[in-house]
């Protein structure tokens, strides 16, 4: 019957660059939230931390943009 398909298995290297991908994305709306957060606060305590936020995930987004790189990925983020 037709109605159920099998999916083509995945190669370890296409899903690595698909979650690669995934990572990305879920990082730079982190980083776009963190930013909106910290406009957004007058507390001192909350100033400083939305600034670590901030910083930790733009390390963790060049992390993932250097692992893209090496890859030779290309995305429009």
């Amino acid at each position: 019957m037709g109605l159920l398909r099998k999916e083509p298995p995945q190669t370890d290297e296409s899903f690595t660059k698909r979650q690669l991908l995934e990572d990305l994305t879920m990082t730079k709306n982190a980083l776009d939230t963190a930013y909106a957060n910290f406009e957004a606060v007058v507390d001192p305590d909350l100033i400083d931390c939305y600034t670590y936020e901030i910083y930790s995930v733009q390390k963790r987004y060049k992390f993932l943009l250097e692992q893209a790189k090496q890859m030779d990925l290309q995305t429009f983020l």
